[in-house]
C-alpha cells in the first residue's frame, strides 16, 4: 500500500476531486427513490394532494367540522385579507370567498378529527384513500381543478427526478474520466521507475529476475495495479456511501422487512468468502505462469534458427503447449470461480426483490404501507446488495492486485550489487586513459570458487594491451570489471588514477568505448545505431568511425546509405556487418579507452588486418584493451597478457612470449606455422 500512497500523491488533487464527485453521485442516486415513492403515492395515488389535513375548508364543512369536534375547527379562521397568505390561496383557492384556512399545524388530534368526515365522504377510484377524496371534494368546491393539480406535481416532481439524474450522469461521467487520468499516470510513472530500475542493474540482479518476469511486470502487473486504482477511485468511496445510506434510508422506510436485506447481504458475503478461499490462491500462481509462458516465448523466437538447425520444432511446440496449457487451466479455474458470482449475485438479488414484494404486497392489503414505499424499498435493497457486491469485488481484485504490487516492488527496492559512491571522485586528468589492476580477485555471486586470481597489469594510453587464452580463463570477466559491471572481490582497478568503484558509473562509463562479445544493435538506422552515445552527432564523425570499422563498403552499397534501416537485433545484416557496426558506435564516442571483448571473430583476415591498422592510426592516444582468441589479432600489440585458468602466466610482446610463455606458444603453434607467425 505504501507504494500505491507514494504513486498517488502527485495525483491526490484529482484523487479528492473525484472522492468529492463520488460522494454528490451517491446522494443523487439515494434521492431517486425518495421521488419514485411520491410519484407513486402523492402524484399518482393521491392526485397530488400532500395535505393531511385541508389547508383551506368550504364553509359547509366547517360548520360540520364544528359540530364534530369545535377545537379542530379552532385552528381554522375565516379567510379574508387578514390571512398572511391571502394572494397566494386566493389564486389556488378561486372561489374562496366564503372558505376558512388553517391557521394552526397540523395535529393528531386535527386529523383524527376529520376521519368521520372522510369516512362519510368515503373513497373512489380516482383519489384512492377516503381521507385524500374528502380533501379533493374541498378543494373543488374551492374551484380547484384538481387533475391539473396532479399533473404539475407529477411533472414538477419529474422534472426535479431528471435534475438529479443529469447531476449524477455529469458526476459519474467525471469520475470515469478522472479515474482514468489518474490510473494511466500512475502506471506511466510506475513503468517509468520500474524501467529506470532495471536499467541500473548489475548482471547479478539480472540473475535474481528473469528478461521475461521483468517483461510481465513492467506490462502485465502494473495493468493489474492500473485496474485496481481506476475501480478503487469509483468504487471503495462510493460503495460505503450506498451502503450506509441506503441501509438508513431502508430503516426510514420500513423497519418490518430490513431482515430481508440482512439475509442477503450474509449470503453475499458467504460466497465472497469461498470465492476468495478458492481463488486467491491461483492469482499469485497465474502469475508467475504469464513469467513461464513470456520465458519460453522468448526462448523460442530468440533461438528459432538454431531450434531449425536441430530439428527439434515439434519438442519445443510441446514445451510451448505445455506452458501455455498450464496458464489457460489457472486462468480457466479462476475466471469459472469468478463466473459462478455474477449468476449467484442475479439469484440473490432476484430472489430479494421477490420477498420484499410478497411479504410487502400483504402489508399493502393491511395499509401499513403504500405501492410507491415498497416500490423505494425495492430500489433502495437494490443499491445496498449492489453496494455490498461492489466492495466483494474489490475484496477480490485487491488482493490480486497486491500480487502485482509485491512483485513491482521486489524490482523498485532492490539495491544494485553495484552502486555510486556517496561521495564521488573525478578521474585523475595526468592519468587520463589509464587502467591499472591491482591484485584483482573476483568470483561471480554466489558462486565459491575465484575466477579470477591476483590479476595485476596496467595498459596505458596509446597502447594496445591484448588478453588471450583458453576459453573459459576469464579474459571476458576481466574486461567486464572495467565498467563496472561487476565489482572486485579482493584487490582494486584505477581507472584514469581512481578507483572504479569512488566514480560514479556515469562517469566512468562516458570514458569507455565498449564492444561487447555479443554484438547488439537496435532497431533504427544504421546512422542511428552509430551515433548512439550522442544524438546530434554530425554525420562526420558517423562516416569516419564507420570507415575506420570498415563498413562503409557495405553501407555505401544500400540505396539509403547510413539511412538504411536496422530491424530489431540487427536481424536484417551479418554477423560480420553487425560487428562492424558495433565497432563503429565504439569508435564514435571517441573515448580515452576502448575495448574490445572478442569483437573480431564474425572478420575475415583480410578485413580484420585493415580494421586494426586503422584503429592503431585513430586511438593513438587512447588506451585499447583487445580479448581475442586469434593470434593474429594480438600478434602486434604492444602488451599480451595470456591467462590461464584465471591467472596471468605470462605478459610481454608477442616476440618475448614466443620465447617465455609455454601456454602463448602452444596457442600461437596451433593456429598459425612457424613462417607465418615469424613473418607476423
Amino acid at each position: 500500500m505504501k507504494t500505491l500512497a507514494k504513486y498517488l500523491k502527485p495525483q491526490l488533487p484529482a484523487v479528492v476531486l473525484g472522492i468529492l464527485l463520488i460522494v454528490a453521485q451517491a446522494w443523487c442516486d439515494l434521492k431517486l427513490p425518495d421521488y419514485t415513492s411520491t410519484i407513486v403515492d402523492t402524484g399518482i395515488a393521491a392526485s397530488g394532494i400532500e395535505e393531511r389535513c385541508p389547508v383551506m375548508l368550504p364553509a359547509a364543512e366547517y360548520d360540520r367540522l364544528a359540530g364534530i369536534s369545535p377545537e379542530a375547527a379552532a385552528a381554522y379562521r375565516i379567510f379574508d385579507e387578514s390571512c398572511p397568505d391571502h394572494e397566494a390561496l386566493a389564486r389556488q383557492f378561486p372561489e374562496s370567498g366564503n372558505a376558512y384556512w388553517l391557521a394552526g399545524g397540523v395535529t393528531q388530534a386535527l386529523e383524527e378529527a376529520f376521519e368521520p368526515l372522510a369516512a362519510q365522504a368515503g373513497g373512489s377510484e380516482r383519489y384512492g384513500s377516503a381521507r385524500t377524496a374528502y380533501i379533493a371534494r374541498c378543494y373543488e368546491q374551492l374551484g380547484v381543478d384538481i387533475q391539473g393539480n396532479q399533473m404539475r406535481y407529477i411533472i414538477g416532481r419529474g422534472l426535479r427526478m431528471l435534475g438529479i439524474v443529469l447531476l449524477s450522469v455529469g458526476a459519474s461521467i467525471l469520475i470515469s474520466y478522472l479515474s482514468a487520468n489518474v490510473g494511466a499516470r500512475l502506471s506511466r510513472d510506475m513503468r517509468r521507475d520500474v524501467y529506470a530500475k532495471v536499467l541500473s542493474f548489475s548482471p547479478s540482479e539480472f540473475d535474481k529476475f528473469s528478461t521475461a518476469s521483468l517483461i510481465t511486470r513492467s506490462t502485465n502487473d502494473i495493468q493489474q495495479v492500473q485496474m485496481i486504482v481506476i475501480m478503487g477511485m469509483r468504487m471503495v468511496a462510493y460503495a460505503p456511501i450506498m451502503a450506509v445510506g441506503g441501509v438508513i434510508k431502508v430503516i426510514r422506510t420500513n423497519v418490518s422487512m430490513t431482515w430481508i436485506i440482512a439475509l442477503a447481504v450474509a449470503v453475499i458475503a458467504v460466497v465472497l468468502a469461498l470465492l476468495l478461499r478458492i481463488a486467491m490462491p491461483r492469482f499469485n500462481l497465474r502469475q508467475k505462469l504469464v513469467d513461464r509462458l513470456n520465458l519460453v516465448s522468448r526462448e523460442v523466437l530468440t533461438g528459432l534458427p538454431v531450434i531449425r538447425a536441430f530439428g527439434t520444432e515439434q519438442r519445443e511446440i510441446g514445451r510451448f503447449g505445455k506452458a501455455n496449457t498450464d496458464l489457460m487451466q489457472t486462468a480457466l479455474f479462476v475466471n469459472r470461480a469468478m463466473g459462478m458470482m455474477t449468476p449467484v449475485m442475479n439469484l440473490v438479488m432476484n430472489g430479494t426483490t421477490l420477498m420484499i414484494v410478497w411479504f410487502g404486497a400483504a402489508q399493502i392489503l393491511r395499509g401499513s404501507i403504500q405501492v410507491g414505499t415498497m416500490m423505494a424499498f425495492i430500489t433502495y435493497a437494490t443499491q445496498i446488495i449492489s453496494a455490498f457486491l461492489m466492495l466483494g469485488m474489490m475484496s477480490i481484485s485487491l488482493p490480486r492486485a497486491m500480487v502485482s504490487v509485491r512483485r513491482i516492488n521486489e524490482v523498485l527496492h532492490t539495491e544494485s550489487a553495484v552502486r555510486d559512491p556517496a561521495q564521488p571522485e573525478m578521474p585523475d586528468p595526468a592519468k587520463s586513459g589509464t587502467v591499472e589492476f591491482d591484485h584483482v580477485d573476483f568470483a561471480y555471486p554466489g558462486a565459491e570458487e575465484k575466477v579470477l586470481h591476483d590479476i595485476t597489469f596496467t595498459a596505458l594510453p596509446g597502447q594496445t594491451t591484448a588478453l588471450i587464452g583458453a576459453t573459459g580463463c576469464g579474459k571476458s570477466t576481466i574486461v567486464n570489471l572495467i565498467p563496472r559491471f561487476f565489482d572486485v572481490t579482493g584487490g582494486s582497478i584505477r581507472v584514469s588514477g581512481v578507483d572504479v568503484r569512488r566514480m560514479e558509473q556515469k562517469t566512468l562509463r562516458a570514458m569507455i568505448g565498449l564492444v561487447p562479445q555479443k554484438s547488439v544493435l537496435f532497431s533504427g538506422t544504421i546512422g542511428s545505431n552509430i551515433a548512439f552515445s550522442d544524438e546530434e552527432m554530425d554525420q562526420g564523425r558517423v562516416e569516419a568511425a564507420a570507415d575506420i570499422a570498415q563498413a562503409r563498403e557495405f553501407i555505401d552499397t544500400r540505396p539509403e546509405g547510413y539511412d538504411a534501416v536496422i530491424s530489431q537485433g540487427g536481424a536484417n545484416v551479418s554477423g560480420g556487418q553487425k560487428q562492424r557496426l558495433c565497432i563503429a558506435r565504439a569508435l564514435a564516442k571517441q573515448a580515452p579507452i576502448y575495448i574490445f571483448d572478442d569483437s573480431f571473430s564474425a572478420l575475415d583476415y583480410k578485413t580484420d588486418r585493415k580494421l586494426r591498422q586503422a584503429l592503431a592510426e585513430q586511438t593513438g592516444q587512447s588506451a585499447v584493451l583487445i580479448v581475442a582468441q586469434r593470434i593474429s589479432t594480438v600478434m602486434n600489440a604492444d602488451k599480451i597478457i595470456v591467462l590461464e585458468d584465471g591467472r596471468i602466466v605470462g605478459m610481454g610482446t608477442h616476440k618475448s612470449l614466443m620465447e617465455s610463455c609455454e601456454t602463448y606458444r602452444e596457442i600461437a603453434l596451433s593456429q598459425l606455422s612457424k613462417e607465418e607467425l615469424a613473418n607476423g
